[in-house]
Parts: structure tokens; C-alpha cells; sequence
């Protein structure tokens, strides 16, 4: 009897756009990835793309149309600053490609909307880098409560205070400036909203105090001269958040970048049978340290130990490599099976919306 031989799919071969985030992070999870293969890298600077292309041993090139027009490449990861970020996923859209973008996506929830409607009309398959789903502890809190371990949630508390921005002196740049997608909520708020609305539910009734503490920050090109911050670096927000048996769940989110000596993230959740924390103090690497608490009524919160079947197979020194790269598997996967990606665009928008809604009132399209 013969035996058949199954082909393997090819790899997926991809260009990155962007050369922060996207060298540091997607450029190893792309390689560490059987079913994908970094191929190309677009940077606008002439200058910095010879660096990246000289380390990296990859072909680059400064004109994205050219990129576009490049057959043998199948995808795009678009990780760079917010303002372009959604001009290049539509033309690369437009142009037949498969799209991982980083977040904010859009400036607004409605971009968000005009990509996914994009999305649909060329049958590609984006991918949004929401990495904390990918996080084993992370993964392990959404099986408790999927299991009924909290019982009815009662309260909702989320504490994200960093230190990443609260050195003065760090120079200005397009994060300072809310026109350019600069600010906690793009950096942090994207990320809090999809967390509490893959864990518990959608969110409405959304309040926010916003505020900048850093009013200035100095020109790199221009030394000895400060420019206006107008992006804000402090973030207070009241919401409901809504299970899927329609419950309301009373929420607060607390979001710094200037916080010195801040706590880090913490993610409290107190309900009618348990009490569940996940959190880290760790400042430096956003995603080791995480730890998992439990507590029943009556009873002291104690340590939960990690799943091992969720555990990372390899970690790299830069905690961020192993979800974006668990993440990337996924989008590659579901690009295979020609069928939508979560997260996608669908989360993205649901998540830039709460982002909106903190910054005023949102208009009813």
C-alpha cells in the first residue's frame, strides 16, 4: 500500500513596516515561527533602514508602494507610530496582502471600522498584537472564569502604573502629541480595554479624567528648547462592563506612564465566590513577572501555580517575544484555515471605542 504525503503549507512570508517595536519584538517571533518567514523591511529613513537590514541580513527598501507591488511577499506586520498606521494597512489591504498590526490601529474607533469593512471586501486576514492575550497567567485567568470560579463578578479593578515616561527630561516625540496617537490610552488603554472585554464583557457607560503631568518636554533638534504636551500621561476611568448572562459589572481603570515607583499592572476581581488577582510589579519587562492569586470567602489569597500546558515552549530575555510570537502562530494558522483572526479588527475597534469614549463623547454613526 502507498502512503500519501501531505504537503505542508508554505511559510507565510512577510515584510515588517516599522523598525522600533517590529525589530526588537516581530522580527524573532517571525523567525522563531515554522509557518512564517521574515522576508523584507520598509522604514521612510534611508539611514536607519541600512542599520536594521545590515544586523538583520534582510533585503529593505524606503518606498512602501514598492513593497505593496511585491508578489512574493504574502503579509505585512505594521508596527509603526499610530498616525500612518492606518493609511498603510489600507493600501496594503488594497493590495491583497494579510495585515498584523500593532495598536492603536486607528486614531479612532471609526478608522478602525473603515479597515475592517476593507478587511471583509478583500477576504484578508488581520491580526491585532492584543499579546496579553497570549500570556499563560492571562490565559489561565480567562479558564477560572469561564469555569464559574468567581461566581457573580461584583467589582472590577484595574491599576496599570508605569514609570515609562516620568523622566522630565526624555525628549518629545509623537507620543507627546494626542493628534499622533500619543498618550496612556493608546500605549496602555488599547490593551486594558481588550483585557476586560476578552475577560468579562463589553463596556458602556464610560467616564474618564484625563491629564497630562508632564506639560513639557524638550526638542531633540532643538536643544535647550521645550515643546508643549498636549497627549495625556494620567488616566481615571469609570465603566460598566457587561457578562454574557447581561450582568452589569461595576469598573475602574487607572492608567499612568509617569507614575515613579509605580505598582506596575494589577488586575483585581472580586465576586460572589471567590476573589482572583493577577499583577506584577515588574517595571522593566511588561510581560514576566505575572503572578495569580485565589481566594475564597473567608479565606487569605494564595498563590496559584501556573498551568504548565499553557507555559511558553521558549522565552526570550525580552519578555514581549514569546506572546507576540504565540500570537503570530495564530495569525498564521488562521490565514491557512481562511478564516477570521481573534484578535482582529473586530477587537480593535470594540477596544479603541472605549478609548474614545474616555476622551468625550462619542458621536452615533
Amino acid at each position: 500500500m502507498t502512503s500519501l504525503c501531505l504537503e505542508q503549507p508554505r511559510a507565510l512570508r512577510v515584510a515588517i513596516a516599522g523598525l522600533g517595536f517590529g525589530e526588537k519584538v516581530h522580527l524573532p517571533a517571525l523567525r522563531d515561527c515554522p509557518a512564517t518567514e521574515p522576508v523584507a523591511l520598509w522604514h521612510p529613513r534611508q539611514q536607519r533602514l541600512d542599520v536594521a537590514c545590515a544586523s538583520s541580513g534582510l533585503p529593505g527598501t524606503t518606498d512602501f508602494e514598492a513593497l505593496l507591488a511585491d508578489p512574493t511577499i504574502d503579509a505585512i506586520v505594521i508596527a509603526t507610530p499610530p498616525a500612518p498606521r492606518q493609511a498603510l494597512a489600507s493600501a496594503a489591504l488594497r493590495a491583497g496582502k494579510h495585515l498584523l498590526l500593532e495598536k492603536p490601529v486607528a486614531l479612532d474607533a471609526a478608522g478602525v471600522a473603515e479597515l475592517q469593512r476593507l478587511a471583509i471586501q478583500q477576504r484578508r486576514c488581520v491580526a491585532v498584537d492584543f499579546e496579553y492575550r497570549a500570556v499563560p497567567l492571562f490565559q489561565q485567568l480567562a479558564l477560572l472564569l469561564d469555569d464559574g470560579v468567581l461566581g457573580e463578578p461584583w467589582l472590577v479593578k484595574f491599576d496599570w502604573l508605569m514609570s515609562s515616561r516620568a523622566d522630565a527630561s526624555r525628549p518629545f516625540n509623537w507620543y507627546s502629541e494626542a493628534a499622533s496617537g500619543g498618550g496612556v490610552l493608546g500605549a496602555l488603554g488599547t490593551h486594558a480595554f481588550d483585557i476586560l472585554h476578552w475577560l468579562i464583557g463589553p463596556s458602556s457607560q464610560v467616564q474618564a479624567r484625563l491629564s497630562t503631568a508632564i506639560r513639557q518636554r524638550p526638542l531633540p533638534a532643538s536643544p535647550g528648547s521645550l515643546a508643549a504636551v498636549d497627549a495625556e500621561d494620567l488616566a481615571l476611568i469609570q465603566l460598566d462592563l457587561h457578562d454574557r448572562w447581561g450582568r452589569s459589572v461595576p469598573a475602574q481603570l487607572t492608567l499612568s506612564s509617569v507614575a515613579r515607583q509605580g505598582r506596575g499592572c494589577w488586575l483585581e476581581l472580586y465576586g460572589s465566590e471567590a476573589t482572583l488577582v493577577l499583577g506584577s510589579n515588574n517595571q522593566n519587562d511588561y510581560v514576566h513577572g505575572f503572578q495569580l492569586w485565589l481566594a475564597k470567602p473567608g479565606e487569605a489569597l494564595r498563590p496559584i501555580e501556573p498551568s504548565p500546558e499553557l507555559a511558553f515552549p521558549r522565552t526570550w530575555a525580552d519578555g514581549r517575544i514569546a506572546p507576540v510570537r504565540r500570537l503570530i502562530g495564530w495569525w498564521a494558522e488562521a490565514i491557512q484555515q481562511g478564516r477570521p483572526m481573534v484578535p482582529g479588527l473586530a477587537e480593535a475597534a470594540s477596544s479603541q471605542y472605549g478609548c474614545d469614549q474616555a476622551r468625550g463623547p462619542v458621536p452615533v454613526s
